[in-house]
């Protein structure tokens, strides 16, 4: 029981934070930082561990987000069974394009990424429009139907769901980190070579990092579908396709907690500021190239050493 808390007290101690975050400040912005956080992890994996820079992670948070709106807007009621399905969509997504895109170098991954983006953008806006009802969107806001335990049609439960679902996604991360798959993972990004001579496949490595990733953006995405009730096809818009590569630079690339770091320093930074000047965006990219100057490593990138000095010294005995 000790060796699990000391494994999962980092986690324990985020996600504590998160809490408080409620606690203080408005609900909505407590969900929005918790999916935001959810859909910006497969992309800091993606980059962080594989060493794949991904401008496509909205093509699969549309993925995730229409296979749980078509279930509800003209099947079903279960919000639940909503988002089961939005998971097996990104896997099945990703198992098809995964052996493709995965045997390419960074530079072409992000690119194609970036076309896979356009492509499903305009399926969903043009080509599917008497399915996906076009920029009008599918509306099934009244059609989620109460669950029992929680009822995710109410903001508060709601809230309660995306947390318990984060909590096991960042405890995944944590797992996958700390195994020889996580280490597969870095070694592949550093130097392909040593991981043949060590008898490791890079293309499995890579293509089960490409689905674990897609798949949590996936999730993300199926979230979002219940939490609005609605979707409409500006969730795979190629203009926001940096957004979740802006976050995972913001954050801290490769770390743990950076996308929970890098989703708040972003929403209240744009939630903030946009409420004076329109062009938020021009101050995250200043932030961004302050941080690019001073080290790379991001705001908790940053932070996490000096932390780590601070607990490890109030922990040492004196003498």
């Amino acid at each position: 029981m000790v060796k699990l808390f000391n494994w999962s007290r980092g986690i324990l101690l985020a996600f504590f934070c998160l809490l408080l975050v409620r606690v203080f400040l408005p609900l909505p912005f407590a969900i929005e930082i918790i999916i935001f956080a959810t859909y910006t992890m497969g992309c800091n994996f993606l980059l962080g561990r594989v060493g794949f820079i991904s401008f496509g992670q909205p093509a699969y948070l549309a993925v995730g987000a229409y296979a749980t709106s078509f279930y509800l807007f003209y099947f079903g009621t279960n919000p639940i069974i909503g988002i089961l399905l939005g998971i097996l969509a990104g896997v099945a997504v990703a198992l098809i394009i995964g052996p493709f895109f995965v045997r390419l170098r960074s530079d072409y991954f992000a690119l194609v990424n970036l076309a896979l983006a356009v492509i499903v953008f305009y399926l969903f806006e043009k080509v599917l429009a008497s399915i996906t009802h076009g920029d009008n969107g599918l509306w099934f806001l009244t059609n989620i139907a109460s669950t029992p335990g929680l009822d995710l049609g109410v903001p508060s439960d709601f809230f309660i769901f995306v947390f318990l679902v984060a909590f096991g996604v960042w405890v995944l991360y944590k797992y996958l980190d700390d195994s020889i798959f996580g280490a597969c993972c870095q070694a592949t990004k550093t130097n392909e070579d040593k991981v043949k001579f060590l008898g490791y496949s890079n293309f499995k490595i890579r293509f089960l990092a490409f689905i674990i990733a897609n798949t949590t953006t996936a999730l993300a995405g199926s979230l979002y579908a219940v939490y609005f009730g609605f979707v409409s096809p500006e969730i795979a818009s190629p203009s926001r396709a940096a957004d979740p590569v802006i976050v995972t630079l913001l954050g801290g690339v490769g770390t743990l907690y950076g996308p929970i770091v890098g989703a708040f320093a972003y929403t209240g930074m744009k939630d903030l500021i946009s409420g004076y000047i329109s062009n938020w965006e021009l101050f995250i990219g200043l932030l961004l190239v302050f941080i690019m100057l001073a080290g790379e490593k991001g705001i908790w990138g940053s932070l996490e050493p000096v932390l780590k000095r601070t607990f490890s010294k109030k922990g040492k005995p004196t003498t």
